[in-house]
């Protein structure tokens, strides 16, 4: 089993490929094959999200890079700015994991969520589709 402990910059060609939900891409210790079928251990410092993009590596150097797997998402799409705030304000008041992009709002699927957003008067659809919410307004800052 390959040992996977430090992120690192993506110098060359990676030497494999994982593809993880959102769920494991928040975890730190993690029993893992890679998309070849490789065996890997994840032993990273706590309180590290995983980006699409990211380079594992390890003791013997093996590289391996991060890619986010489709998964079951609400997706909220408007051109209407106060709807929008209204849809970010209410799930960040829930502290939903968020991924925003330019009129459009993606989370991990909830029922009662979607119903909630329904109410405020938007259409949620239902899509597979890779989850990169927001990293916090005090990620990489030292807080």
């Amino acid at each position: 089993m390959l040992k996977l402990t430090e992120l690192a910059p993506l110098e060359t060609a990676p030497d494999d490929v994982i593809t993880l939900p959102y769920e494991s891409r928040q975890k730190s210790r993690l029993l893992l094959k890679t998309d070849s079928g490789a065996k890997i251990g994840l032993f990273l410092p706590r309180g590290q999200v995983l980006r699409k993009g990211s380079v594992l590596t390890g003791p013997d150097r093996y590289r391996v890079l991060v890619d986010a797997a489709p998964e079951p998402l609400s997706v909220v799409r408007t051109d209407d700015a106060l709807h929008f705030a209204k849809a970010c304000y209410h799930l960040g008041n829930r502290h939903v994991a968020l991924q925003i992009l330019p009129g459009e709002l993606r989370f991990l699927t909830d029922h009662v969520l979607d119903h909630m957003l329904e109410g405020l008067g938007l259409t949620v659809s239902h899509e597979v589709l890779p989850f990169e919410p927001e990293q916090g307004a005090y990620h990489g800052h030292g807080h």
